[in-house]
């Protein structure tokens, strides 16, 4: 059983790029990751540059993952890295990421994972026959509190679940930004590098993953309505979808990014038959539990009376806020643990998004622009089996 620290490669996130620094902070938290070689950017100078100003060896920073991969698996097993951190835009994450499995390295990637469902099963496939790890950044699941609410939900505190509400709100595409130069907005609106969906891909997904995540319950139909508001703009900016989910349970999902004026407003509500619970991701630190008989509770992180997996998922003591970096870590942190064989408690601290959360997102995004654009009522969310290596 190993506790080395792992050696990582990244593909995008060069110099002007958002989530790219995100996850090298996430990687690095835990001291379980080590960034030692990257392809940043297509362009020759922007990439030099990248590599230069992230510290890394100048013969380790390529020009393309293909050139990446041909020299890191030449190098002897102690030197080359053990996984690729694939945060480009969506296009490039299939293409990347099966030739990362191929040539025998683990992949952990941005979300979505791919541009539709056929090449999430290439991806799945790939998986499969490398025996290499996959894992997919659906960041918001790494929260101690969502692993809280998680286990509320499993053990049974609220009884059968009957009603699950997941709504992500934001307000920055209000504006055609993406027509003025944006970056981020330029790309994610453009539907050869973004896939099927816009808002819908983006952070629609997210929610989707969020509410299957913590409620523990597959959607099996739904019913939606797709809007883009800002004109001219190629892809959906706005989501509503009504769930049909296990069990009889119903529920709602609510995405937008012209909600003018909204940050971050992803916000999860689920109930059952004797209560339920609320948290948000702007207060991430806060878990409410609601009960029909008794008043309601208000767990802290870092408080009494929370899961052993959710102490894992802890760094500080009460009353020091954790957020989004230090959730993102926990992925990373998991996804060490997974491939080192490393984990305290298989299953419980070496969790993250994998295979089966990638292929569940892409085949709800292809579902809800199937029944947005028929007359449908309800659409069935069917995934099929997963490739087996």
């Amino acid at each position: 059983m190993s506790t080395r620290t792992l050696r990582l490669a990244m593909a995008g996130g060069g110099e002007g790029a958002f989530i790219g620094a995100i996850h090298r902070a996430a990687a690095a938290l835990d001291g379980r990751w080590r960034l030692v070689a990257g392809t940043f950017s297509s362009d020759p100078e922007r990439n030099r540059r990248s590599g230069e100003t992230l510290g890394i060896e100048p013969a380790r920073t390529y020009n393309s993952l293909d050139a990446l991969l041909t020299a890191e698996a030449a190098l002897p097993e102690g030197e080359r890295v053990d996984a690729i951190s694939i945060v480009t835009p969506n296009h490039l994450h299939a293409p990347m990421a099966i030739a990362a499995l191929d040539a025998g390295f683990h992949v952990f990637c941005e979300k979505p994972m791919a541009l539709d469902l056929e090449q999430s099963r290439l991806i799945a496939q790939a998986a499969a026959r490398s025996g290499r790890h996959f894992g997919l950044a659906f960041t918001y699941s790494g929260y101690p509190l969502v692993e809280e609410a998680r286990v509320r939900v499993s053990r049974g505190d609220f009884g059968k679940i009957r009603l699950v509400q997941v709504e992500y709100s934001q307000g920055w595409l209000s504006q055609a930004i993406d027509r003025e130069g944006n970056k981020q907005a330029e790309w994610r609106t453009d539907p050869a590098r973004a896939g099927l969906g816009g808002c819908l891909g983006d952070i629609g997904t997210h929610a989707f993953h969020l509410a299957e995540h913590v409620s523990g319950l597959h959607v099996r139909e739904l019913c939606a309505d797709l809007t883009t508001h800002v004109p001219e703009r190629r892809l959906d900016d706005d989501v509503s979808v009504l769930l049909r989910l296990d069990g009889g349970a119903r529920g709602t999902l609510k995405a937008t990014q012209v909600a003018a004026g909204d940050e971050n407003g992803l916000k999860l509500r689920i109930h059952g038959e004797h209560g339920g619970l609320e948290w948000t991701q702007m207060e991430p630190n806060t878990l409410t539990l609601r009960w029909l008989d008794r008043p309601a509770e208000t767990l802290r992180s870092g408080g009494p009376g929370l899961a052993e997996s959710t102490l894992l998922r802890l760094r500080t003591p009460a009353g020091h806020p954790e957020g989004y970096i230090e959730a993102f870590a926990n992925l990373y942190r998991a996804f060490a643990a997974r491939i080192s064989n490393s984990a305290a408690v298989p299953g419980v601290d070496d969790w993250f998004p994998s295979i089966e959360a990638g292929l569940r997102t892409m085949a709800f995004v292809e579902s809800v622009i199937a029944n947005s654009a028929s007359e449908e009522k309800w659409t069935e969310l069917a995934v099929g089996p997963l490739p087996s290596g």
